[in-house]
């Protein structure tokens, strides 16, 4: 076993395997990097337009109060003047009417009202979250690349001592080991799903 771990070539394909696969974690980090700040990115852009969108949809409930309040007063003095109010409704403000009269402001015309700036914020939460995954997931291959880093230090050294060495063998035994332990930690990884 000794021996084994003391060959040449079996050390330099452990410092080739170590090599590739450290550099393939990393490749992996980098583009868990990426996606985390794309999903950031987009989280960003959509809560600015929720926003956005929650600011236009309060001036067009205003707008709504004033076109309203005109129309009322006018309903049964001057008709025409009330119809072109009237004509001014947004579609929630002609639904709630349609509903119920009586409670025109009701829960559902607001919930109508800002639906769209609702969506733009549940948009921005999924993309933080997936966003959060991607950074957790980042972190994850981060560790596994510093177990690699190790044990391709132990490798290095392992093959700069002489072959009947007893460090060469507990340098290359450790490097193996911690290899087994990254490969480990990497397969039960699981990657983000989007």
């Amino acid at each position: 076993m000794k021996r084994f771990f003391s060959n040449e070539i079996f050390l330099g394909a452990l410092i080739a395997i170590l090599s590739v696969f450290t550099a393939f974690v990393s490749y992996k980090g980098a583009m868990a990097d990426s996606e985390q700040n794309k999903y950031e990115i987009l989280g960003m852009q959509a809560l600015n337009d929720g926003n956005a969108e929650y600011l236009r949809t309060n001036q067009d409930i205003t707008q709504d109060y004033n076109y309203f309040d005109n129309w009322y007063l006018n309903v049964d003095e001057r008709p025409e003047i009330a119809e072109y109010y009237e004509s001014s409704f947004s579609e929630q403000l002609t639904a709630a009417i349609e509903r119920d009269p009586n409670t025109v402001w009701d829960d559902q015309y607001y919930t109508d009202m800002y639906a769209e700036s609702d969506q733009y914020f549940a948009d921005s939460d999924t993309n933080f979250e997936i966003g959060s995954q991607y950074d957790e997931y980042g972190d994850q291959l981060q560790l596994i690349l510093t177990f690699l880093a190790i044990g391709l230090a132990f490798a290095a050294w392992a093959s700069l001592n002489r072959e009947e060495s007893n460090l060469r063998f507990f340098f290359s035994l450790f490097s193996v080991i911690i290899f087994v332990v990254g490969l480990v930690i990497f397969f039960s990884v699981s990657a983000v799903a989007v």
